[in-house]
């Protein structure tokens, strides 16, 4: 027998032998699921070894340890679990085997972060995991709109999220609604300026009417809400002066603290409440503000337009 000939024997010998061990762990496998207790174990828990065993099936691989995963997941989740061990192992191991499995970062992401029993309770392995899975496909923006959705969700980081939705805004073909998503959440971080100059990015644009209309919307508001913040400062500013507070806003103009009473972005006069608060003539027209609120005043439901294909 020639050198040739051993080779390819012995390639041929030692395919058959790992094929045949790859079936027998995934029918290990397929026993364990369907057993009354799910084992907490790994049988190969490195993403190197795995490519090396797999002889270039890395393909077929990741499918296999992502169904592996979807299981793992939706077992312990029916089974009301607060304990997911394996999740974000496999979850690693997945995509190190296919680094462009992009369901495997989405719905990855939404198994880690939520807590129990909604999720694992793992949001900075999620916020590790779509990272990951940005620096693989850096011009995948729903990647960058999970991450953006998890820090707001699940860490109430609205400046993280602010800074997730900008990022992906700027990649090719991105939904423009993640633009209108980034100047939210620094809306809620209080970065007024930052959020002020996302508003008007967006308000000159944008196409779309709609899109428009809300970045408009949140321009009127952000300018209430400053104004309301300066007026409420001066009102103390009265009150300390004089030893009591003012009746309504034009004694500020006749103390000389104000020129006259200033107009919310409507054209309406800003009054003074009972409580000494600033309010707004007209909240239901100007919606999204914060500040300004009559007290117990009720916001109208409106609908939420979230980013779709």
């Amino acid at each position: 027998m020639n050198a040739s000939r051993r080779i390819t024997l012995t390639a041929s010998l030692l395919l058959v032998f790992f094929m045949a061990a790859s079936i027998l762990i995934v029918h290990r496998i397929e026993v364990l699921r369907s057993g009354t207790a799910l084992e907490e174990v790994l049988y190969i828990s490195s993403p190197r070894l795995l490519k090396r065993l797999g002889l270039g099936y890395d393909g077929l691989l990741a499918d296999i340890y992502w169904t592996r995963t979807v299981q793992y997941f939706g077992t312990k989740h029916r089974a009301g679990a607060t304990s997911y061990k394996l999740l974000a192992p496999l979850l690693e191991i997945t995509t190190a085997l296919d680094p462009q499995l992009i369901v495997a970062y989405e719905f990855g992401g939404n198994f880690l972060a939520p807590r129990p029993p909604y999720g694992a309770g793992m949001p900075q392995k999620a916020i590790a995991l779509v990272e990951r899975g940005i620096q693989n496909n850096p011009d995948e923006w729903r990647l960058y709109y999970q991450l953006g959705f998890i820090r707001y969700m699940d860490l109430n980081d609205y400046a993280g999220a602010a800074r997730a939705f900008l990022d992906g805004s700027r990649v090719p073909h991105a939904h423009p609604w993640l633009k209108v998503l980034a100047a939210q959440m620094a809306q809620h971080a209080g970065e007024w300026e930052t959020a002020r100059m996302l508003w008007s990015t967006t308000y000159s644009t944008a196409n779309d009417p709609a899109i428009r209309a809300n970045a408009a919307a949140h321009i009127r508001a952000l300018q209430a809400d400053r104004d309301v913040i300066v007026l409420e400062i001066l009102v103390a500013k009265y009150q300390k002066a004089n030893g009591h507070p003012p009746k309504k806003l034009s004694d500020l103009v006749a103390a000389g603290i104000l020129r006259g009473v200033p107009l919310d972005p409507l054209g309406h006069p800003y009054r003074l409440g009972q409580d000494g608060h600033v309010e707004v003539q007209s909240p239901d027209d100007l919606p999204f503000i914060q500040k300004g609120l009559p007290p117990g005043y009720v916001p109208p439901v409106r609908p939420k337009i979230l980013p779709s294909d």
